[in-house]
């Protein structure tokens, strides 16, 4: 690492189990070396099979990355917090501006929201659904192209 401190990201997600998952790995595995990439969700569940399914497709091993609510991080200060979903952006506290929420609860300096469908809602036969999560996948990956490159 340089002289310089990562950036701290924070990807928010309803469920943190497919689109905010899929974030934190291809942040780390894209720009690792100037971003310190982390995921939760309002409500921790797992992560979806599918999605790691897709990432290694692609050769980023999220398989190791679990499930996390906010919560969890307590008091952490991040430089950014990404909401991914609509219900994320609406529904958790890290996204008020303001850094007085209580100490119980992560925050971020700066929040932006992206919104990506829910690969999970996908119906269809099992490649057909995989086909939404790689399409996610690869919308979520060109974006952070755009935005995370230095």
């Amino acid at each position: 690492m340089t002289d310089r401190q990562k950036t701290r990201v924070l990807f928010l997600c309803t469920h943190n189990s497919a689109r905010s998952q899929m974030a934190e790995g291809l942040l780390r595995a894209m720009y690792g070396k100037d971003y310190d990439a982390f995921s939760a969700g309002v409500i921790a569940t797992s992560v979806d099979p599918r999605a790691i399914l897709v990432m290694k497709e692609i050769g980023i091993d999220i398989s190791g990355q679990r499930s996390k609510a906010s919560s969890e991080f307590g008091d952490a200060i991040f430089d950014l917090a990404v909401t991914v979903c609509d219900r994320a952006r609406q529904a958790c506290p890290i996204c008020s501006t303001s850094l007085d929420l209580p100490s119980s609860l992560p925050k971020a300096r700066e929040v932006i929201h992206r919104s990506f469908e829910d690969p999970a809602e996908a119906v269809g036969s099992e490649e057909e659904q995989l086909l939404a999560f790689r399409r996610v996948r690869d919308e979520i990956a060109d974006w952070i192209a755009q935005k995370f490159r230095r």
